[in-house]
């Protein structure tokens, strides 16, 4: 059975302004990747899309296919999995390429929650009635992923000691990255100091706290190893990937807000690849919120629980730290784009393309996404060369 690769990766325009539809975006992305991987679009035999649910099924679905031109395709999906969609695409193409059942499989996400007339606080929200959210979120107005994932953080600050400089080390950090990133949307250097006087929007939250939300699309181009082996650009292997979904009820007992199902879908993925954590040259995760960051990394196991603040504040994610993490400034400085975000940087570390910063001797990246509130875990292990290489 030929190994899965990822072959092409794409972007559109990434930006906060508002440039067009996420529809369009996509377009612009796929083009990008298309050409990246030196494909035609007669090439592609199947299509997986995946978008944030302020995006119409209609403009990016199953129907993108005929948007894109593409002829007939043996795969075509549309999934949800909130914000750990984009990791599962790649899942599924790879799954599908190892079973014969497409050659070239084409994974697309984009976002266009920024402008338009709507204001980012606005396209955030989480506007559903009443009788919809369980009892108590409804009585207490606990609204959007910055309240939940607030209390989650909070959590974690009277359990384990963790405070808001601990955040602020993580936000520092993914500046940094981002400096180097020319797609970053934020660049601009920060200190502990700025991220101390940067206004709450949740506490414990700040607003170097949060990610930056943009518009903008990305996809890669997943292929059967053996018809990349001429392609324009060196393959980066799809080694294994590994999923973690525990539901959270909120019970007594129930402390999904501390330890995630990160470190299931890591095992599996790292197993998959047979390969250990201390391989890892490199890890981009799904840092939406600093806390993020800090309770991921416990959990995947590159510190010990209840250390994630010391560990991120000591620099071990920094450049030139012991795992180099978010290394194109993540969602916190680089762009919002979901699990997207993460993956592209991964693949661009590997591929050797980091320019200012890039990672020596990038050979193996974690990528670990999430979504519904840390509800949902699917971890990504890439790297340059197949299993046994």
């Amino acid at each position: 059975m030929s190994p899965a690769v990822i072959s092409g990766l794409g972007f559109s325009e990434i930006t906060r302004s508002w440039v067009g539809t996420a529809g369009r975006l996509a377009v612009d992305a796929s083009a990008s990747a298309l050409d990246d991987a030196g494909l035609d679009r007669t090439d592609i035999d199947g299509l997986l899309v995946a978008h944030s649910p302020v995006v119409p099924c209609g403009e990016l679905g199953v129907d993108f296919q005929r948007t894109l031109g593409l002829g007939e395709l043996r795969l075509l999906q549309d999934l949800h999995g909130h914000g750990a969609s984009a990791a599962q695409i790649i899942e599924v193409a790879t799954l599908a390429v190892q079973a014969g059942m497409a050659t070239h499989v084409l994974c697309v996400f984009a976002d266009a929650m920024v402008g338009n007339k709507v204001p980012t606080a606005e396209a955030f929200a989480l506007t559903v009635p009443h009788g919809e959210l369980p009892g108590w979120e409804a009585t207490h107005g606990l609204f959007g992923a910055h309240a939940a994932y607030g209390l989650a953080a909070r959590r974690h600050m009277v359990q384990y000691g963790t405070t808001t400089e601990h955040f602020g080390a993580v936000a520092v950090s993914a500046r940094r990255w981002a400096g180097g990133n020319p797609l970053a949307v934020v660049r601009e250097p920060m200190t502990l100091e700025d991220h101390a006087r940067s206004p709450w929007i949740v506490e414990p939250f700040r607003r170097y706290d949060c990610a930056f939300p943009v518009n903008g699309g990305i996809a890669v181009v997943v292929s059967d190893a053996e018809a990349a082996k001429d392609l324009a650009r060196a393959p980066v292997f799809v080694a294994g990937f590994g999923e973690g979904h525990r539901a959270n009820y909120r019970h007594a007992g129930c402390d999904l807000e501390v330890r995630t199902s990160a470190g299931t879908a890591g095992r599996e993925a790292l197993a998959m690849a047979r390969l250990q954590l201390s391989d890892v040259d490199v890890c981009e995760v799904y840092d939406c919120f600093t806390y993020s960051t800090i309770v991921t990394l416990e959990d995947l196991g590159f510190c010990p629980k209840g250390e994630g603040g010391p560990f991120v504040a000591d620099g071990n994610i920094d450049p030139g730290g012991a795992i180099p993490t978010s290394t194109g400034g993540g969602q916190l400085s680089g762009y919002y784009l979901q699990g997207m975000t993460p993956i592209s940087e991964a693949i661009v570390q590997l591929r050797g393309d980091g320019g200012d910063r890039q990672v020596p001797g990038a050979d193996v990246a974690l990528v670990a996404c999430q979504g519904g509130i840390m509800n949902h875990h699917v971890c990504l292990v890439l790297t340059t060369e197949a299993a046994g290489g």
